[in-house]
């Protein structure tokens, strides 16, 4: 096949110059109804392909045409059986994964640094969690992937799972061994499910981890939007082999997708391969020098570390990604969130991520040598000694919770329900600050990285009342519950 096609693309410039009177949807009609406003800041040519499926420009849901070929074509690209593209991002891809991986009941085995998308994909399979400790980093404040040997161990312990689901890369760009636990639940017998949402780009460049499809993944995630230059929203899902029946998988995936998608994404991901199949290498390739220049600049900062391959071997980092820089402030006072409102606020930068310890900003293909000497000046400005003492100044939170001790991670809480029946179940508001002992019925979830803490189904202990009461003084977004300032938490009902 082509891969310097674009059929899907295509397909929309072709209805748009041929001229046809509109009286379909959208009601905009091409940008005639347009708010003026709007349309001359996103420009004509957007609204002119923000069209609806029809016959010429195919159907998402039931494609034949131009979206079938660009399929195939991003396929062929990552080394898929078959592809599926997704408008509604990997959270779309990671509930079409589990459902239709799993049935009511079935156990899965699920690392406890997911992303909480997968906790909805639990809850609509009906599926029960059997959940794997990643190895966990107490220097650097953060859950690495699971090893080859905690999920052989899982397998043993509960030889009723029928599928293994894994995070790799991280959000801090931790890859897994995913050749070796291929290896280990494909010799069992079992379905692998990846989550590779922040790695679209490492089938294209030989110096990134193994991707999940290169490795024989069943079924597996790539948020197109995150690394490559597909529109927000946009993801792929990838299938291998007959493990998971495509039948099956196919009636998933249409429950997912609107019946009215924006065929602008859907065109973003068809141009996004096309630049991938054919530039994906060089564009890779200078990406990947920039942000190795940027993380030795910034590690020869006093105070400052950014890491890199010294950490590979260690449980749980089998291969990193370097477009990840994970920079850890934690000797200078400050918190990362701290640190992320200091960049926003004095130097106009926006880094993807924060936690207690840590910032991470993402070097991706559209990052460009200015940006990148922006981001080692201001850290270069925030870690000298004689800065003035102003509201920027450390609050004193990061150095009180190291002398206490009490940054960790809580322990996994015990599972009392299975998530769906939990969800489902009559619930009732109750304080947080008293919520000990009872069965949460939602999802608790700082954000970033979107990692529950509490899930539908477990028991609310001490240890998390108080690790997320102390992450809410610190500055942590809590996405998830009815109240996001945890005041009342949203319990099963006694």
């Amino acid at each position: 096949m082509d891969q310097t096609k674009t059929p899907y693309f295509q397909a929309l410039l072709d209805y748009v110059d041929a001229g046809v009177i509109p009286f379909h949807t959208p009601g905009h009609i091409q940008g005639g109804g347009m708010d003026l406003a709007f349309r001359e800041f996103v420009g004509d040519n957007i609204c002119a392909i923000d069209l609806t499926p029809m016959p010429g420009i195919d159907d998402l849901l039931q494609p034949t045409e131009a979206i079938k070929e660009a399929q195939e074509l991003a396929a062929l690209a990552w080394g898929a059986d078959n592809t599926f593209f997704l408008i509604n991002g990997s959270t779309s891809g990671n509930q079409s994964m589990m459902m239709a991986a799993a049935n009511p009941g079935d156990k899965v085995a699920v690392p406890r640094n997911s992303h909480k998308s997968m906790l909805g994909g639990l809850v609509m399979s009906g599926a029960a969690p059997v959940y794997m400790r990643p190895a966990v980093d107490e220097s650097l404040r953060m859950d690495h992937c699971v090893t080859p040997e905690i999920v052989r161990q899982t397998l043993r312990d509960h030889p009723d799972v029928v599928a293994v689901y894994v995070v790799s890369p991280t959000y801090y760009g931790v890859a897994a061994d995913l050749a070796e636990i291929e290896r280990i639940v494909h010799a069992d017998g079992k379905t692998l499910l990846v989550d590779e949402a922040w790695g679209p780009h490492f089938h294209f460049h030989p110096a990134l981890p193994l991707s999940a499809t290169s490795a024989g993944a069943d079924l597996c995630i790539n948020s197109t939007h995150k690394m490559l230059s597909a529109f927000s929203q946009c993801a792929m899902l990838h299938h291998k082999g007959s493990r998971v029946p495509l039948d099956r998988l196919k009636a998933v995936v249409k429950m997912f997708l609107s019946t009215s998608p924006n065929l602008p994404m859907v065109a973003s991901l068809d141009v996004a391969r096309r630049q991938m199949a054919t530039e994906g290498a060089a564009l890779l390739s200078r990406t990947i020098e920039l942000a190795q220049q940027t993380r030795e600049r910034l590690n020869a900062i006093p105070g400052l570390y950014c890491f890199g391959d010294e950490l590979l071997g260690r449980d749980g980092i089998f291969a990193l990604d370097p477009t990840k820089i994970t920079v850890t402030v934690k000797e200078h006072g400050y918190t990362g969130y701290e640190v992320s409102e200091i960049l926003r606020r004095r130097y106009n930068i926006q880094v993807e991520l924060a936690d207690l310890f840590n910032v991470v900003a993402l070097f991706t293909i559209g990052t460009t040598p200015e940006a990148a000497e922006r981001l080692v000046t201001a850290f270069e400005e925030l870690a000298h000694r004689e800065r003035a003492v102003d509201l920027f100044a450390p609050s004193g939170i990061l150095q009180q919770r190291l002398r206490r001790g009490n940054f960790r991670v809580p322990s996994i809480p015990p599972l009392r329900m299975l998530p769906r029946d939990a969800f489902l179940a009559a619930a009732e508001f109750v304080t947080f600050r008293d919520s000990r002992g009872r069965i949460c019925a939602e999802t608790i979830t700082p954000y970033p990285p979107g990692i529950p803490v509490l899930a539908p189904g477990e028991e609310i202990t001490a240890e998390t009342i108080e690790y997320l009461r102390l992450e809410l003084k610190a500055g942590v977004r809590i996405q998830g519950p009815y109240d996001d300032e945890l005041r009342v938490i949203r319990v099963v009902k006694e």
